[in-house]
């Protein structure tokens, strides 16, 4: 799909800072890509839907879980893991996108999952860092991300698994997963 065409689709969706959050996933992504070897086409299209359904209602993403075939365990988790599995599925239903590796990207880019491809890596990690993020660690796995593209995705998981533990939240467990898996490989390179 032409960039300028699925951003004009992807921009009635959101805010304008998601929007421009999206872009920043968008540039943020491409560069990943280019230096971890992703292919840049779907790279492109995964960035630029990657928060389609952000700011659809929590009852409507309730109810595609529940009809759907979505994991039926996210619906006992906070709402912000909603988004990217039932994002995954409208992209695929309203967009017409089949490409499993985009979808799947899409799906995985909130919790990350225990075996990621470099797509997926590179969605999670950009969504994390793009230039509009602000928050304590941030800079640090920016500086990774350059140097060690496991690195970086075990720190920016390690930081969420704090965040929600200091906020008393539960943890889904695809987002340990992801955490176990990025030990695997980054303990495995040694």
């Amino acid at each position: 799909m032409d960039r300028n065409k699925a951003l004009e689709i992807v921009k009635k969706h959101l805010t304008e800072h998601r929007y421009v959050h999206t872009l920043g996933v968008l540039e943020t992504s491409l560069k990943l890509a280019e230096l971890y070897g992703g292919d840049l086409d779907k790279t492109e299209t995964a960035a630029i839907f990657h928060d389609y359904a952000k700011f659809r209602p929590k009852d409507e993403m309730r109810e595609i879980v529940k009809n759907e075939n979505l994991p039926q365990d996210l619906l006992l988790f906070g709402s912000e893991v909603l988004h990217a599995p039932v994002g995954a599925f409208l992209v695929e239903k309203e967009i017409g996108i089949q490409d499993e590796e985009v979808l799947s990207a899409i799906y995985y880019h909130t919790t990350g999952n225990g075996n990621m491809n470099t797509l997926e890596k590179v969605i999670f990690l950009a969504d994390y860092i793009e230039p509009n993020r602000h928050f304590p660690g941030v800079e640090e796995v920016r500086e990774e991300a350059e140097k060690d593209l496991n690195k970086a995705c075990l720190m920016a998981v390690k930081n969420t698994i704090n965040f929600l533990m200091k906020q008393n939240q539960k943890i889904y467990p695809l987002t340990l997963e992801t955490y176990n898996g990025l030990m695997d490989e980054t303990q495995n390179k040694k």
